[in-house]
């Protein structure tokens, strides 16, 4: 029996808040770029103030529409979902602490749009190692033979998706490609999603060239304005009540970059050792590298800031060194080029970017 109604709704309410944090973080962890809206309900229920887009939005330079009532209710909707998304907003916000300025350098160096770091984030939530129901893979979400075609390699060795640094030089590659296919940022950004070949049938046959007008899936349709969405919220966090202190937001990763080429496997876990660091920490600085072992090929190896020259000089000494070679694998030899080694820390972390030598 019930003595006191309203105890007994506070309760109820924050079971059913529980519950929902649980569903929501089980369900963004199968695959963050989920439609759904029951991905992105609201999980605050005292705030009752009710947030708009603003009255002008453009996105890559491209303006939107708004005037336009369906145009504006579709970004209305991305933006209602997502401003609400409390927990979501906030480690996007975190993360991106960590992933932006690694991104933007690239983006700059590309000379292309500063907001196409939002795809990312509509992409993967900024979680590097995310898997989609469909295969894709890594913070730009890339199938395998889309990341092939744009010179990533992908295979049981080595997955470059899965790396920050390689994944978003594919991503500068595919999306400008696009950009030269259609014209525009918009239609670029939806072929991203549904494909070159799609977008470019249904502008043939509809004969239109705009994306406004241009009919596409739905879930491409949303996408673009999920992505507009994504930049409102992250451009004026504080505006829309997320107010997150600097030193709360996750750090960029300084790392140096060594390209490499190697003849026959190599332990992974040995090159660690002899570097004095925990294989975890190169290991999760190395997330391309699947597997315990340095595999055949050429590919770049990240290691902490500073450590560049090091590696370099172990691993130049284990292609000679015979006996920690027998020692490791008879079998096993190592040939390292002309070693590159950079900095690869852009300037607003301040770090250097200068080369090593």
């Amino acid at each position: 029996m019930v003595r006191n109604p309203m105890l007994a709704y506070i309760s109820f309410s924050r079971i059913i808040a529980f519950i929902s944090v649980v569903i929501v973080l089980t369900l963004s962890q199968i695959s963050p770029s989920l439609s759904a809206d029951i991905l992105h309900f609201p999980i605050t229920m005292e705030s009752s103030k009710d947030f708009s887009p603003p009255e002008s939005v453009n996105l890559c330079g491209e303006p939107i529409p708004l005037e336009n009532r369906r145009v504006w209710e579709m970004l209305d909707r991305e933006f209602t979902i997502s401003v609400w998304n409390r927990f979501q907003v906030t480690l996007w916000l975190k993360r991106a602490g960590r992933y932006f300025p690694y991104i933007e350098s690239r983006l700059e160096e590309a000379n292309m749009p500063l907001d196409l770091k939002y795809l990312a984030v509509a992409e993967s939530s900024l979680l590097p190692g995310i898997r989609s129901r469909k295969g894709a893979v890594g913070t730009w979400q890339f199938l395998a033979e889309t990341a092939r075609r744009h010179g990533l390699r992908v295979d049981r060795k080595i997955d470059e998706r899965r790396s920050v640094q390689r994944s978003t030089v594919g991503a500068i590659r595919y999306l400008r490609s696009l950009k030269e296919m259609f014209g525009s940022w918009t239609l670029a950004l939806a072929a991203y999603n549904c494909g070159e070949e799609l977008v470019e049938k249904e502008i043939k046959e509809q004969k239109v060239g705009d994306y406004h007008r241009l009919n596409l899936p739905l879930e491409t349709e949303r996408f673009i304005f999920r992505i507009a969405a994504i930049k409102v919220v992250m451009e004026n966090p504080e505006r829309y009540g997320y107010n997150i202190a600097p030193e709360n937001l996750y750090r960029p990763i300084r790392f140096d970059t060594i390209t490499v080429t190697v003849d026959k496997p190599l332990s992974f876990i040995g090159v660690a050792q002899t570097m004095d660091t925990d294989f975890k920490v190169i290991r999760e600085m190395n997330p391309h590298i699947l597997g315990y072992e340095l595999p055949k090929g050429k590919y770049p190896v990240y290691v902490p800031s500073g450590s560049g020259s090091k590696m370099a000089n172990i691993m130049n000494a284990l292609a000679s060194h015979a006996s920690y070679k027998k020692e490791m694998d008879p079998d096993h030899s190592l040939n390292v080029q002309p070693v590159d080694i950079s900095s690869n820390v852009p300037k607003r972390t301040g770090a250097p970017v200068s080369s090593l030598k």
